[in-house]
């Protein structure tokens, strides 16, 4: 059986990492287009050059843009993932080159060399994905799927806006028109994300049995760990790694709702958030296919895989 064929749109980012160890353990990764979010875009490349080094691959990698497409972000989370979205452990500079081209003219390009082929993971702010949009709408008719890891479809977001998730949030223009130009995608939230939280023990003992991979997440997790244990939230919270698990493997969805999802742009306490027309109360068409449970168990093999540790 072949492997999927994944382009991945990502800020890396701790969560992101673990996203791409599973993206190399189980997929072909055409390119990586880097977008700013979880901290700024020198950041997020670098990053994703070292991940790419740890994993010695080739997959292209192509700077996108490094503010929000209309408004500044409020904040980014080098709180959570560190200054550098690293855990600030200090990598040495990477070897992995970075490309010329942009990650908008990247994006478009390759749908357009593997038209139907190519599944799209949005892991990040959807910037790069509305820059490209804006360029070329026809974009939805050469993917052959859109995963995106975003939103929180019942108001328990996790950002200083209280129903607003942090990606969406980030630049909701942007999610605004992702949202409008794709007549379906996969919708994978951050309340599905904390509802497939791994067990802190059982995680901790998946990385004392893996290898390197395992070794480097475990450093990089650390102050992320520490963070949301702060916070009261429980397990290894995995939201990208959850959206990468519905991209490699579509079947592994248990419980999923399609519905008509937009995002909130002028709220005073709202902006960022995610509306779902539960009742299709609206007329609008429902595009949004909200990923509400997956089998655990299949999950976590996949996260064993990317960290060496399945036996």
């Amino acid at each position: 059986m072949s492997k999927p064929q994944l382009l991945i749109d990502t800020d890396p980012g701790v969560d992101d990492a673990l996203a791409i160890l599973m993206a190399h353990a189980h997929a072909d990764i055409a390119g990586l287009s880097i977008a700013a979010g979880n901290v700024g875009l020198d950041h997020t490349v670098r990053n994703a050059r070292v991940l790419l080094d740890l994993l010695g691959s080739t997959a292209p990698v192509f700077a996108g843009c490094a503010t929000p497409l209309v408004r500044a972000a409020e904040e980014d989370a080098a709180f959570v993932h560190g200054t550098d979205g690293f855990g600030d452990i200090g990598f040495p500079e990477p070897k992995a080159t970075l490309s010329a081209e942009s990650a908008a003219l990247a994006l478009l390009r390759l749908t357009r060399e593997r038209p139907g082929k190519l599944t799209l993971v949005a892991l990040a702010p959807l910037t790069n994905l509305a820059l490209a949009l804006r360029l070329d709408p026809s974009l939805p008719e050469r993917v052959a799927r859109l995963v995106v890891m975003g939103g929180a479809v019942t108001g328990h977001g996790n950002t200083g806006r209280v129903p607003a998730e942090f990606n969406i949030g980030f630049d909701p223009e942007a999610a605004h028109v992702v949202f409008e130009a794709f007549p379906s995608f996969d919708l994978v939230d951050w309340e599905a994300t904390l509802r497939h939280a791994f067990d802190d023990a059982e995680f901790d003992g998946w990385l004392a049995a893996g290898d390197r991979r395992a070794d480097f997440f475990g450093r990089v997790v650390a102050t992320a760990r520490q963070y949301n244990a702060k916070r009261d939230r429980r397990g290894l919270i995995a939201a990208d790694a959850l959206a990468m698990a519905v991209a490699i493997d579509p079947a592994i969805v248990t419980r999923r709702e399609t519905r008509a999802v937009a995002v909130e742009l002028d709220g005073r306490l709202t902006r960022g958030a995610t509306v779902v027309d539960w009742a299709a109360r609206l007329g609008r068409p429902a595009q949004a296919n909200i990923v509400l449970e997956v089998d655990h168990a299949r999950f976590s093999a996949m996260v064993r895989r990317a960290l060496g540790a399945q036996g």
